[in-house]
């Protein structure tokens, strides 16, 4: 093909694409009829397999047609010509292409037990071959140019739009939290020993200064408390016990109770609510103000409560 110019297409940084030999013997050729394979045995709910042995043993038995150019393909040649007049006539074809297969597609009710499953693209599951097939097809597209073939790994960042990131905030805040727990773990420490950080990465800027300590409320004498203070209660309580454990060995009134954004007890409730929920379980009542049952594998539960003194 000559240009409008007179030179030939294939010239200059334009390489001309070569022609590749399938061979079972190339892991590249390999790996993309085991991916494409896999994937469409997904679509028609097919077992899947990566077992090399049983794709060595059928490909001598597949016959793949000759390819034959398509005739009546015009190829633009005018690299000056604007988006309008490069009408994408393939934009048609496709359509076109499309409205003929769902034509031809029998109803569903002859399909029998055939289930379609339509591929959704997951870069971050590993088993999906969806990677491994990019990167197979790209990588035999890039051997047709004499293109440097890239790695899984670029083509996942390429392909799911990963933005890499030399240093983030998240990496830096990560770090310091490790820091902070490993200060945990250590048998002696004072408060001093621990620290807020605040860092802007844009400026650069890291500082540091030691936290406060919480402010408490004197319950009464010999009991503070703070809000890093919890009340561990073991078995599980009705409604009415609860408020009654808290009364008889806290000398504590509770006047509303929740559990994460549900209210499950308030000292205004109704009295046939309250009447209703008193005799209940704390879980029952959570799942009854929540509509939704708790899981079998949660085994505790954490309440915030109000409380005020009998006394005052």
């Amino acid at each position: 093909m000559i240009t409008s110019t007179g030179a030939p297409f294939w010239s200059g940084p334009k390489r001309a694409p070569k022609p590749l030999i399938f061979s079972a013997e190339d892991p590249l050729h390999l790996d993309f009829v085991i991916t494409a394979a896999n994937l469409r045995a997904f679509n028609y709910g097919i077992p899947q397999t990566t077992d090399k042995k049983v794709f060595l043993k059928t490909l001598p038995n597949v016959m793949v047609p000759d390819f034959s150019p398509k005739k009546g393909v015009k190829i633009d040649t005018n690299e000056n010509a604007t988006a309008s007049d490069k009408k994408d006539e393939k934009e048609v074809d496709d359509e076109e292409a499309l409205k003929n297969v769902l034509e031809s597609l029998p109803p569903p009710s002859k399909l029998g037990k055939i289930a379609l499953n339509p591929i959704d693209f997951e870069k971050d599951d590993d088993s999906n071959f969806h990677i491994d097939f990019i990167t197979a097809a790209a990588n035999l597209r890039a051997t047709n140019y004499g293109i440097t073939p890239a790695d899984r790994h670029k083509v996942k960042g390429i392909a799911g739009k990963i933005i890499p990131a030399m240093v983030t905030t998240t990496a830096v805040v990560s770090g310091l939290v490790c820091m902070e727990l490993i200060k945990l773990l250590q048998p002696e420490k004072v408060l001093e020993d621990f620290k807020n950080g605040f860092v802007n990465l844009a400026l650069p800027f890291f500082g540091f200064s030691e936290p406060i300590k919480p402010p408490t409320t004197k319950i009464r004498e010999g009991w503070t408390w703070n809000l890093w203070d919890h009340i561990d209660i073991h078995g599980e309580l009705t409604l009415q016990q609860f408020l009654d454990y808290f009364k008889e060995k806290y000398q504590l009134e509770v006047s509303m109770i929740s559990c994460g954004v549900s209210m499950i007890y308030s000292f205004f409730m109704a009295k046939d609510k309250l009447a209703e929920r008193l005799p209940k379980k704390m879980s029952e009542v959570i799942a009854m103000v929540t509509k939704k049952e708790i899981p079998p594998s949660v085994d505790s539960l954490v309440m915030e409560i109000c409380v005020s003194r009998l006394e005052d």
